[in-house]
């Protein structure tokens, strides 16, 4: 896994040639326990390095269709899985916990509902006031940037745009990591912001 902005936040991608962009998960290392966040299949390496860092007490999945690999990381683990009380009636996988809106998963890591989407009360979580990890609607598909999914794929573009808006009104947010596409490292806020402008 990759080290992102923080000492402790890391990474780890893989590329899907159908968007041409990268699928992104990140793992919070804390004293109390590691969070994961939308966790795709670990190389052995890297499941090497999550081990030597402390294994995964509770697996975060923002939206129905990030729960790639968590079911099989959680068995290895024994982490908890939990997801987006929106899609509780329908979520693919058993979920011990349904996360609301303005939720404290854990001290520090704040869920946001985000409507409009294409799966209903999709997940964006904040870390500490200060870094957004994002599901499905806010990506990036070029460096420095920050896009919206496609029209095609939203269900209300005007509940999303509110999202957005949300999210761009906390001014402290300096790094966005996206679920798809690059992350944004700095000036996360004025990145937001330019999605409603733009």
């Amino acid at each position: 896994m990759k080290q992102l902005h923080r000492k402790d936040l890391f990474g780890w991608s893989e590329f899907n040639q159908e968007r041409n962009l990268d699928f992104h998960s990140v793992l919070w290392v804390r004293v109390s326990g590691n969070v994961l966040i939308d966790p795709i299949e670990l190389s052995e390496h890297d499941f090497k390095h999550l081990q030597a860092l402390g294994g995964a007490s509770i697996i975060v999945i923002t939206n129905s269709d990030h729960c790639r690999d968590a079911l099989n990381i959680a068995t290895q683990t024994g982490a908890t899985i939990v997801g987006p009380i929106g899609e509780r009636e329908t979520f693919p996988i058993a979920c011990e916990r349904w996360i609301t809106d303005n939720e404290e998963i854990v001290s520090e890591l704040i869920a946001y509902q985000l409507n409009g989407s294409k799966t209903p009360g999709e997940l964006a979580l904040v870390l500490d006031d200060s870094t957004l990890i994002t599901g499905d609607l806010i990506r990036s598909h070029i460096a420095g940037e920050l896009c919206l999914l496609p029209d095609a794929k939203l269900s209300d573009r005007n509940l999303a745009l509110q999202s957005v808006t949300r999210l761009a009104n906390l001014s402290a947010i300096g790094t966005v990591l996206t679920g798809d596409g690059w992350p944004v490292f700095k000036q996360g806020h004025s990145a937001l912001k330019q999605i409603l402008e733009s």
